[in-house]
């Protein structure tokens, strides 16, 4: 490699270092303060919403944990780590992940029955069928990805310490079998299924809407106000902010998944290759993906606007109170 491929590998590794250094801070705080603002269930949102929101949270908080803070709390508390404990991250490191694009998946199917299902509404959009998606994503993700545990050994020979993937892994047809049915899972079929509603749901939206616009026209002229699309509109926004987030973010890792599938290139030939660039760079968006939740919330939702400032706020009240007494 000359100079310029070394100068390259240097600013990927600085550019890394800094980005996991930003989103451990970024992301373990929005999503605690997401988890502690929405569950007062004071935001305005319905409580089946919220239910989602708040897992969708904690998801994040988890896959903020698992795949990047834990790397500086190895390096400072445990600075040879056992293959054991590298392993059962690597495995908490995937179901964080699928928890958090699952939860996506269900949160946008929900809005989608609430604004296109009226018939089905009520008797999915429940906090019980809520609680019971939830609980089903985190528990089939927790499974599915326990196989994982098995894929990877000690980097050191003779030494249990650290953890890479194992040689068949790559070669085995039950490995590989397993590797496309996860890309598939995860990102593939959530991706184009929340494409496929939002699409369903846009659709569905502009029809009634005009339906609605065509009724309530005014007889003199005068404008009136529809709180039944005001509603929609402030619920498609939402929708769509975390749905189009969650597709752009992970874009470059879907695209990457499928050229690595179908090339069958698991491996790249140095750090200062086309492909190891855009590895990271999909990597460093997937993980980003868990930080933009909150401040979405925060974009579209008035009230949760209002619930963040009191919360700031209330610190220094108590404080004021205590330097008034």
């Amino acid at each position: 490699m000359g100079v310029s491929d070394w100068q390259r590998i240097l600013i990927l590794w600085n550019v890394q270092y800094y980005f996991r250094y930003i989103i451990t801070v970024i992301g373990l705080l929005s999503n605690l303060v997401a988890i502690v603002v929405l569950g007062r269930g004071k935001c305005g949102l319905s409580r089946c919403i919220t239910q989602y929101m708040v897992a969708m949270a904690a998801a994040d908080l988890l896959a903020v944990f698992c795949n990047v803070a834990i790397f500086y709390l190895y390096a400072v508390i445990f600075p040879y780590f056992c293959t054991i404990a590298c392993t059962l991250q690597q495995v908490m490191a995937y179901v964080s992940l699928d928890c958090s694009v699952w939860l996506t998946v269900a949160f946008t199917f929900d809005r989608f029955v609430a604004i296109c299902c009226q018939d089905f509404k009520t008797k999915y959009c429940t906090v019980r069928i809520a609680r019971v998606a939830i609980a089903t994503v985190y528990v089939v993700s927790l499974i599915r990805n326990i196989p994982y545990y098995f894929s990877f050994q000690s980097r050191h020979l003779n030494l249990p310490l650290e953890c890479e993937a194992k040689p068949e892994y790559y070669s085995h047809p039950g490995w590989i079998a397993f590797s496309w049915i996860h890309n598939i899972l995860t990102p593939l079929l959530p991706f184009f299924v929340i494409v496929l509603l939002n699409i369903l749901t846009v659709r569905a939206i502009v029809v009634a809407s005009r339906a609605r616009r065509k009724l309530r026209a005014p007889v003199s002229g005068e404008k009136q106000e529809d709180p039944e699309i005001e509603s929609r509109r402030k619920s498609i926004i939402l929708l769509f902010c975390v749905s189009g987030s969650f597709i752009l973010l992970w874009l470059t890792e879907v695209m990457l998944n499928i050229y690595t599938d179908i090339a069958n290139e698991h491996y790249v030939p140095n750090w200062a290759h086309p492909r190891t660039m855009a590895n990271t760079a999909g990597n460093m968006l997937k993980i980003l993906s868990s930080c933009t939740n909150t401040f979405i919330y925060v974009m579209t939702q008035s009230k949760v606007r209002d619930e963040l400032k009191n919360a700031i706020k209330y610190p220094f009240t108590i404080c004021l109170k205590l330097v008034r007494r």
